[in-house]
């Protein structure tokens, strides 16, 4: 078998390899274009309002008046991001309606995020700057590990006045089961870790269209990244097709659409 140079994983290519084998091929090896969709294109226009919503000038705001000041805010940056988006929003041929439709849905789910943000704002004590302060977190980290050979997106990092460190993650999706992204999580809390030596006290998901979903933290979580890392890795050193299989399952093609490589790839032919 010829070998190929250890790659650097990251979370979506561990998920894409457990998923399906010849997914991966497809997506990693031979790097074949996929297409957008406007789930993806939604979910990174929403992280970007969630990314710059942090910086915004605070001296203007008081607690009376925060709530509705935060959401007029929100609103504003995701007409600017939806604005910045307009090319990949329009390459998907949506109709109009279509496009207000997942504003509107978007926007929605910003307000959820916004509500849960002020609930957390009011037991904090200070003015509103001080408050906001507080709950600012590091954003938009990349954290790569040479001993893992491994790296991952981290899309905030929040550090409590007691010290102790959550890593939370945003997603638009309307499943709210936590389970499904464990893997992701504790890949990020193996990365924390590699990086800064201590376990971050939790970690978990931002459901925009739902609450905060939390894990706890611990060596046993952090071992299981591990072992699905070691794994990967060890079945991807060679650009053998053969050695990735298919896996054929209800995301080859579903209701609202089907994999990108689905023609390629002919699940269901031997």
């Amino acid at each position: 078998m010829n070998t190929i140079a250890k790659r650097v994983q990251s979370p979506s290519s561990i998920k894409t390899f457990k998923q399906c084998p010849r997914k991966y091929y497809y997506s990693y090896i031979l790097k074949l274009e996929t297409k957008a969709n406007i789930h993806t294109v939604r979910g990174n226009i929403a992280h970007s309002v969630l990314e710059h919503f942090f910086d915004i000038d605070t001296s203007v705001i008081s607690m009376e008046n925060h709530e509705a000041h935060l959401k007029l805010i929100v609103q504003k940056l995701l007409l600017k991001e939806w604005q910045n988006y307009k090319t990949e929003l329009d390459k998907l041929g949506l109709t109009q309606d279509k496009q207000i439709h997942y504003f509107e849905d978007t926007l929605v789910m910003l307000f959820n995020w916004v509500d849960l943000f002020s609930s957390k704002l009011s037991r904090k004590t200070g003015t509103f700057a001080e408050r906001f302060k507080k709950l600012t977190p590091m954003r938009e980290l990349l954290l790569v590990s040479e001993n893992y050979s491994t790296k991952g997106y981290i899309d905030a990092i929040e550090h409590d006045e007691d010290g102790s460190v959550r890593i939370m993650d945003y997603k638009t999706s309307s499943s709210q089961n936590i389970n499904e992204h464990i893997l992701q999580l504790a890949i990020y809390s193996l990365l924390y870790f590699d990086k800064h030596g201590t376990m971050p006290k939790q970690v978990g998901i931002y459901f925009l269209k739902g609450r905060e979903s939390l894990v706890d933290v611990d060596e046993k979580l952090l071992d299981m990244a591990k072992k699905e890392i070691a794994h990967v890795h060890e079945s991807t050193l060679t650009e053998d097709v053969n050695h990735y299989p298919k896996k054929p399952s209800p995301l080859c093609k579903f209701s609202t659409g089907q994999c990108d490589f689905y023609d390629v790839c002919r699940p269901h032919e031997r």
